[in-house]
């Protein structure tokens, strides 16, 4: 039973660790996107593109219809991740660096712990919460002494903090909620819930701002698309189904040193020693979230819904 137990945490760290590295290049290729297209065609537009592929998987997978209830979760999902997140990442990078967004991403993983307690009823242990402190308060003050904060809370900064809320509603609800449909079709169902209001606002925005981008727009586009609206989900809610909401969640504590490095390769921000330092030390605290024992907030069953339906 205990390697079971165990295997099943292994998984659920691996695909939470895979999830991270899909949405760690979020922040640079929005930044890359909008400097080329419209923020609100980046944001929608890239929602309608993953949600055709979702209608794929879908179809695809023979996936049977949600129930009511869960249609209702669902659109919170949609809500959160499919417009929410996008939206207001987006409309803030049009005049901020990925860095400095990397300052206020790094609140998500708390705010998804909180939204755990709340939408999930998990109870994490004290341990968690010193270690999940602790790893925010490394990032921050790394953040903040590599230069990357400069001045006061500005209105992208409250786009910013609108998005890490959204965003951490919609990881809480949609974990939960994968651990009935499967992480997969989580994402699918809540790409198709959003796009009565996705495709009226994509086309809007491209009517009233025809996109025209270079390679690095579009490959950029792309990404958002294919990777960070769609896939990286996959891997991300069943990390969440499996192993809890607030425990993996925490992982996410190295992606703002992660979109550091991003941002250095693609936007040619410098990134020294105290990148490694920094990411070194988050990953000690990351695995200490992951041996804080929470007995008391063990996730339900996680169904595989694929495996279930091919017997």
């Amino acid at each position: 039973m205990r390697n079971k137990s165990s295997a099943t945490a292994s998984a659920a760290i691996t695909l939470g660790a895979l999830g991270v590295l899909a949405f760690s290049m979020s922040l640079p290729a929005t930044r890359l996107a909008v400097q080329q297209l419209d923020p609100w065609f980046v944001a929608f537009g890239r929602a309608v593109g993953a949600a055709v592929l979702a209608a794929a998987y879908l179809r695809i997978s023979g996936a049977p219809r949600p129930t009511r209830g869960q249609w209702r979760r669902l659109a919170i999902v949609a809500l959160g991740v499919v417009a929410g997140f996008p939206l207001f990442t987006s409309l803030a990078l049009t005049s901020q660096t990925s860095a400095h967004g990397a300052v206020v991403i790094a609140l998500l993983p708390a705010t998804t712990a909180v939204f755990a307690v709340i939408r999930a009823g998990e109870r994490p242990a004290p341990l968690f919460w010193v270690a999940s402190g602790s790893g925010l308060v490394a990032v921050l003050t790394f953040l903040v002494l590599s230069g990357t904060v400069r001045g006061g809370v500005t209105v992208t900064d409250l786009y910013l903090l609108t998005a890490v809320g959204l965003c951490g509603l919609g990881y809480a609800e949609g974990g939960v909620l994968a651990r009935e449909l499967g992480g997969a079709r989580t994402i699918c169902w809540a790409l198709l819930v959003a796009l009565p209001v996705t495709v009226p606002l994509a086309l809007a925005a491209a009517v009233a701002d025809p996109p025209h981008a270079g390679p690095a727009g579009w490959v950029a586009f792309g990404y958002l698309t294919v990777v960070s609206m769609f896939l990286g989900f996959f891997a991300w809610y069943a990390g969440l189904a499996r192993g809890g909401i607030a425990r993996v969640g925490q992982i996410q504590l190295v992606q703002p040193v992660l979109t550091l490095l991003w941002s250095a390769l693609l936007l040619g921000e410098q990134v020294g020693l105290a990148s490694i330092a920094a990411a070194l030390a988050v990953i000690v605290l990351v695995v200490l979230t992951q041996r804080s024992r929470t007995p008391q907030s063990i996730p339900g069953p996680y169904v595989d819904t694929a495996m279930a339906e091919s017997r």
